[in-house]
């Protein structure tokens, strides 16, 4: 942030933001003083020992919150929760932050992936974040990279559902909004940059009632699926000629669309249904 503070306000005061979370911070305690905004509640999670890589939460000091300390792993990694009390009958929200460095070790990742679980079994969650996994592709839920698919695995275990659309860096998406409730989230949009950032601003609604909407999510239906012309399919392609001289990392995209249009062609798509249908029923909300 630095610099960007009075941008930031300026842009809070126009759209009359509540929640505001702010995935990369390079704040320590010598910011103490010029980082609060009048009206907001600021929680904070600064990087110890280096600058960058701290997150931080504004709440409008008009809705009643606390932070929430998991327990797991809570110093290695850059994440902060608070759980935000709903209007009556609408139940408690819980809102999370978070950076996940490019470079982040494997030990790190699963205490996050430990937090997330925990958090998802409320009743409504909304996780935001710069998650830095740039391979994944969210239409077909696959990632070339192990980080990458370990992260896909967490959120399929945990039915979160990711509603960011639009690259937010450079062509990838890195800036992700994930949900535990179809229908909590909406009017998803890109805001451009602040200051001279690359990454571009996701506002989004949280909607304290989720709609009861039919779902327009799909998955592959394997139980439909035409195995013997998807072999035939793929047993026709060149494998020699097509990924000749190339090292795996130019060869995974070749393969990868090539199998794509198989799976098209021999696959067929189902609606998915709800979250609340497809969790096992010893997972309780909370």
């Amino acid at each position: 942030m630095g610099n960007k503070q009075e941008e930031l306000e300026t842009c809070v005061r126009l759209q009359g933001y509540d929640l505001i979370g702010i995935p990369e911070t390079w704040w320590d305690s010598s910011y103490d003083w010029s980082v609060g905004m009048e009206g907001y509640r600021l929680f904070r999670k600064d990087r110890q020992g280096r600058g960058g890589g701290g997150v931080a939460l504004y709440i409008n000091d008009q809705l009643e919150c606390m932070e929430l300390h998991l327990g797991m792993g809570e110093e290695t990694t850059k994440s902060l929760w608070v759980r935000i009390k709903g209007r009556a009958g609408a139940g408690d929200i819980i809102v999370g932050v978070c950076y996940r460095p490019p470079d982040q070790a494997d030990q790190a990742d699963e205490a996050l992936y430990r937090q997330i679980g925990a958090a998802s079994c409320s009743q409504a969650l909304v996780l935001m974040g710069d998650f830095n996994h740039p391979d994944i592709c969210w239409r077909d839920n696959a990632a070339e990279h192990k980080q990458s698919r370990k992260f896909l695995e967490c959120v399929d275990d945990n039915f979160l559902l990711q509603v960011t659309e639009e690259p937010t860096r450079r062509g990838a998406m890195l800036d992700l909004v994930l949900t535990n409730k179809e229908g909590l989230v909406g009017n998803v949009k890109l805001k451009g940059s602040l200051g001279c950032s690359d990454h571009e601003m996701v506002e989004f609604k949280i909607l304290r009632a989720a709609r009861r909407a039919h779902s327009k999510l799909t998955a592959l239906d394997f139980s439909r699926a035409d195995f013997g012309l998807l072999r035939d399919l793929l047993g026709r392609i060149p494998w020699d000629k097509a990924l000749e001289g190339r090292g795996a990392q130019d060869s995974w995209p070749i393969f990868k669309g090539h199998l794509l249009q198989a799976q098209e062609r021999c696959i067929p798509r189902k609606r998915k249904s709800g979250k609340n249908t497809k969790r096992p029923p010893w997972i309780k909300g909370g």
